[in-house]
């Protein structure tokens, strides 16, 4: 916050959030505690804030502050503060008491097996990283795609391809592209903003629409009807899945017409014209990204595709094995999608895979025993800043979401709108985005959004408009999320890509409510027309012209910039021949 006028706007929110919580404490002060029907049992929540908008206060606080003072970490702790004193209300002992401890707190959502395996698989890639550009497989990789990858427009398709192919999860999807793209991008200018949006367009969006994923075992979960399984309706809704289908759609239109606006516009011109991949002097990876040569032998490409590709076979047998694909009785048993949904798994893959790592460049004689040692400490460095931004983000949504019952709030408010039917999709968009965008969390709010869509629409009476429903909830979820400053993918896509956190958040956005308006259309057609491949012809269309005019627009506006750029790059193609 170096900006007087940032400074200002900072300390004036904080002053505002500061009044406003003490009129919640005297407003609320000796208020009844609510109850709530949940899965057919009643259950007293321990504040009275529980249910209501307040709930949702927690994150408002982070997501604002973080935009205003674009730094993170404070911002999150802060929520996670206002999420205590809400809880507790406002009692100064049992805040800081609840805010580290073991129900809702930071220990809590460290306790969690699943949370800890995403923090020991961060760990694991980033030694494994580390490791593959000691053992010289990044410089050669990097080498191998200059001669191979010609152009820019071909580096973001290739980026996008691997994308899609690490359909099995979102969390793997945005460690492993980012740790096999960032040379090939960086030889050919592509900044690092650009490169996490792409590894961020590509994770959650695609996760959702593969029939065989951690997702699609999720969501199958939360659907809960006599007429239809779980799965063959989450395989229905995927045409309807505007966000998700536009969103990459939008990928390769860009990329061919090289069209670049917004904030992301500056970065690309700053990657193609200065040679400055970051443009902002924050550089939380700084050092990880300087590739070696081997201490002894010859590198080759090999060297990092063989982890890789190890490190991908190992995940998805571990993540089959232990979701109880081959364990008589368990609900997941030769059950290919179901087992899936054990993410734990990728920290098992994660650690087979790095022990392979080591044994591999042992053998091939890249460094000394002490050498690869030294990866350890190095790896674990390099993701202490997702690891710290993770663990808040957990926090605030365990206070939200657990201690606070938001999803009852969504539910009363939503039960007032079924009278919109046909404009109900849209309307179900919209809140699913919000609800994602405001807690960080897109399993949590399709979590939440999922059985009110089954319960709205009766699936043996309206099965289009289930369908379109449930297709909402996720495009709106996926949507909340792909935005969110504190979700966990937009967290791990800056991981994977080497960029400051904040940037990628900022440069993204324009792109993001790009895809959601021509979103948000689509849905309010689809619920009038309702046929699923004209419908999707029509959103395809819409998305494609809505990109040819702002490429009109920004090209006139910004003509200058465009000529350095295209300059810059045809200099950097004739030196590459």
């Amino acid at each position: 916050m170096d900006k007087k006028g940032t400074k200002i706007a900072y300390f004036v929110a904080c002053a505002v959030f500061v009044v406003l919580l003490v009129v919640l404490g005297i407003s609320f002060k000796g208020a009844p505690l609510p109850e709530f029907v949940i899965d057919g049992e009643t259950v007293q929540a321990e504040t009275p804030f529980a249910g209501t908008f307040w709930s949702l206060l927690p994150p408002i606080v982070a997501i604002v502050l973080a935009l205003i003072s674009k730094e993170v970490y404070s911002s999150l702790f802060l929520g996670c503060l206002v999420g205590a004193l809400l809880y507790t209300q406002f009692n100064p002992w049992h805040t800081i008491v609840e805010l580290v401890g073991a129900n809702y707190g930071i220990i809590s959502v460290l306790a969690d097996a699943g949370n800890m395996g995403i923090i020991v698989f961060l760990v694991v890639l980033g030694i494994m990283v580390d490791l593959m550009n000691k053992g010289g497989g990044s410089e050669a990789f990097g080498r191998w795609a200059k001669k191979t990858v010609k152009s820019r427009c071909a580096a973001q398709l290739l980026t996008m391809l691997l994308g899609v192919l690490i359909f099995i999860d979102d969390y793997f999807n945005c460690l492993t592209v980012g740790a096999v793209m960032r040379p090939v991008t960086e030889g050919h200018k592509i900044s690092r903003a650009k490169l996490a949006y792409i590894i961020d367009a590509t994770a959650a969006p695609v996760c959702m629409i593969a029939p065989v994923s951690s997702w699609a075992a999720a969501i199958s979960g939360y659907v809960t009807t006599s007429d239809i399984n779980g799965i063959e309706l989450f395989v229905k809704q995927i045409p309807w899945n505007y966000y998700c289908l536009l969103t990459l759609v939008m990928i390769i239109v860009t990329s061919i017409i090289n069209l670049d606006y917004g904030s992301m516009l500056k970065h690309e011109y700053n990657a193609q014209v200065k040679n400055d991949l970051f443009t902002t002097p924050e550089r939380p990876f700084e050092g990880a990204d300087d590739y070696e040569k081997p201490a002894s032998g010859k590198s080759s490409v090999l060297d990092l595709i063989i982890p890789v590709v190890v490190l991908i076979i190992v995940c998805v047998i571990a993540l089959v094995f232990s979701g109880g694909y081959f364990t008589p009785g368990e609900e997941a048993y030769q059950d290919f999608v179901v087992a899936f949904s054990n993410a734990e798994a990728l920290a098992l893959g994660g650690m087979i895979a790095l022990v392979f790592t080591f044994i591999y460049f042992w053998i091939r004689g890249a460094f000394t025993f002490e050498k690869s040692m030294e990866s350890i400490p190095h790896g674990f460095i390099q993701m202490i800043a997702p690891i710290l931004i993770l663990t808040f983000a957990w926090t605030l949504c365990s206070f939200t979401r657990f201690a606070m019952y938001s999803a009852e709030f969504v539910r009363a408010a939503m039960a007032n709108a079924g009278s919109l039917k046909l404009f109900l999709p849209a309307v179900i968009f919209i809140i699913g985005a919000a609800i994602g965008f405001a807690t960080g969390t897109s399993w949590g709010t399709i979590g939440i959004m999922a059985p009110i869509v089954v319960a709205v629409f009766d699936y043996s009476a309206e099965p289009v408009l289930c369908t379109i429903g449930l297709a909402a909830a996720c495009s709106g979820g996926v949507m909340g999320d792909h935005c969110s400053p504190i979700s966990d993918t937009t967290i791990m896509a800056s991981a994977g890509a080497h960029c400051f956190h904040l940037n990628h958040v900022f440069t993204q956005l324009p792109y993001a409510l790009t895809v959601t308006s021509v979103a948000f259309v689509s849905f309010i057609l689809a619920g009038l027309i309702q046929n699923v491949w004209l419908n999707l012809a029509i959103a395809i269309v819409l998305m494609v012209g809505t990109l040819f005019v702002i490429k009109a627009v920004v090209s006139k506006k910004n003509a200058g910039i465009f000529e350095e750029m295209a300059e810059a790059n045809k200099k950097m193609v004739a030196e590459a021949k």
